[in-house]
């Protein structure tokens, strides 16, 4: 159906406006391409530059992306991340094992598949998780990476860093995913007390867009969250780059 032009909205915007609602209408599967250009133009007689103009906004919208000249409606399912919950379960394991028990606990709750892939090494803190950890900036930190998958979608990059005395002669040391009990940590005589959240949404890093497989304009939530011990000492940082075309994240804050 052509583009209505008695309306005041621009054409590039009416067109927009039929392939949002085709779109909504699950008219495009997310594993077949869009229409050509120039087959939208003939659909909806407008010029070239108008589709291409409509196009871009919804690219802009994060309802679809390009691969070459081939337009995809996008096949996520956003992830459901409970952040006040997270960590609280009483049988949860701590970093590496912990964000892997709490966090694919909720994936499998939501029907989904989790999978992760763990590294560890030790290094200068960059100056941001030196003075989230209290710590010198030439002191080395123990740091746990990790590409957390779901149903083998990479939707989360991971990093914890802990001082290397609190670390030490744990499992926190060791490759791959490790668990304890109520969390390595509180194993380890280090429980933590409370948490500290941070949450901004930005542009990705051009390592992070290609690690998480990002479409060009997907922003990402960066979640930074610090777990404190007895005396208010920081025992662990984590900072998440969550894609935010993956992610629905839930609080739940008592009124008083």
């Amino acid at each position: 159906m052509p583009a209505a032009r008695s309306s005041a909205r621009s054409l590039y915007a009416q067109v927009a406006d039929l392939l949002r609602k085709e779109i909504k209408d699950n008219q495009y599967a997310p594993d077949q391409p869009l229409p050509r250009e120039e087959d939208l133009v003939k659909k909806h007689g407008v010029s070239r530059d108008t589709v291409r103009k409509a196009l871009a906004q919804l690219t802009q919208e994060g309802l679809i992306y390009s691969t070459g000249r081939s337009r995809y409606v996008r096949l996520y399912s956003p992830l459901e991340w409970s952040l006040h919950r997270f960590e609280h379960s009483s049988g949860r394991s701590d970093e590496g094992s912990e964000a892997l028990d709490a966090w694919s606990r909720a994936v499998v709750d939501q029907g989904r598949k989790p999978r992760q892939d763990v590294e560890v090494s030790m290094r200068k803190p960059p100056p941001e998780v030196a003075a989230g950890l209290e710590v010198d900036a030439n002191e080395f930190v123990v740091v746990r990476q990790r590409t957390r998958y779901v149903d083998e979608v990479p939707y989360q990059l991971s990093t914890s860093y802990f001082p290397h005395d609190v670390a030490e002669g744990t499992p926190l040391m060791e490759e791959g995913d490790v668990s304890a009990k109520g969390g390595i940590l509180a194993a380890s005589g280090y429980p933590q007390k409370r948490y500290l959240d941070r949450i901004k949404s930005r542009m990705p890093m051009h390592d992070e867009a290609e690690r998480l497989g990002l479409p060009q304009g997907t922003a990402v939530i960066e979640h930074t969250r610090i777990g404190y011990g007895e005396d208010d000492r920081p025992l662990r940082m984590m900072v998440t780059i969550a894609p935010g075309d993956r992610h629905t994240l839930v609080y739940e804050v008592p009124a008083a």
